[in-house]
Formats: structure tokens, C-alpha cells, sequence
């Protein structure tokens, strides 16, 4: 199973160069273990397919303790900024990127899916993203 993840241009970017090695959420995926890709879609001003990611381990834990575990490797300096995407919630969830893949170029997903919506948090997808991954190179070489 594969999931598209509406996800902020600049952290997309942090994925793809490594800086950032977990991708946080206030909601989970039905079954974690049983999502292999996520196809990272840039939001505005970006909209488009950048690349995508392998996912290894889901954490569930408060905002605090996901911080204190992963704050180091979030690709987010500020503790307050972070605490504030998670206000609302007492726990959070640590997806870990296992190895990434950009898209070069880019893929506006209009193209080949007529009423395309982009997911407000994430959408599960059956395969058609899957030929994304036949074409670009792996992150760090080009």
C-alpha cells in the first residue's frame, strides 16, 4: 500500500537532501506496517510530485516525547514551531524516511489524473504513482 502526503515545500526538500530523516503527523495510516511509499506532494506554491520516499518505523507518541527522541533529525529548528503543528493533539507520529527518491523533473499530478484533489493530510493510492518511480534519479546524484 502507498500513500500521497501533502507535505510543505521546504520540508520536502529536507527529505530528498537527508536532512530531515522523520516526517511527522497527527494522524496514522491504518495500518503503518503496510504502507511501503509515500509520493510526496509540495504544496502551494510548488503543486507538484517532487519524489518519494521508502518508510520504515511509525512512532506514536506525545508531541514532548517525539521531540526530545527525534527534534535532532526533524529537519525543524525551533521546539516552539514544532509544538505548535501538534497544539491540538496529545500525540503525534514519527514516520521514518528510509531512503528517498526526487523526481527530476517534477510531475504535476493533473496530468495524468483528470480530477486530481491534493490530499489535505495524506490519500492512500493503489498504482498510479507507481511509474514516478521508473523515472528521475536517486537523491544526491543527478
Amino acid at each position: 500500500m502507498n500513500v500521497l502526503l501533502s507535505i510543505k515545500p521546504e520540508f520536502s526538500d529536507k527529505i530528498l537532501s537527508g536532512e530531515k530523516q522523520y516526517e511527522f503527523r497527527k494522524t496514522k495510516f491504518s495500518d503503518p506496517t503496510r504502507v511501503d511509499t509515500v509520493y510526496m506532494y509540495a504544496s502551494s506554491p510548488v503543486q507538484r510530485i517532487v519524489g518519494a520516499f521508502s518508510v520504515g518505523r511509525v512512532e506514536e507518541a506525545s508531541p514532548e516525547m517525539l521531540w526530545d527522541e527525534y527534534g535532532g533529525v526533524s529537519g525543524i529548528d525551533d521546539r516552539s514551531r514544532f509544538m505548535g503543528y501538534f497544539s491540538d493533539t496529545e500525540k503525534g507520529y514519527a514516520i521514518e524516511v528510509e531512503e528517498s527518491k526526487a523526481l527530476h523533473p517534477t510531475v504535476d499530478p493533473r496530468t495524468f489524473i483528470e480530477d486530481f484533489h491534493p490530499p489535505v493530510s495524506f490519500q492512500y493510492v493503489n498504482g498510479e504513482y507507481d511509474h514516478l518511480m521508473n523515472q528521475g534519479s536517486p537523491t544526491g546524484s543527478d
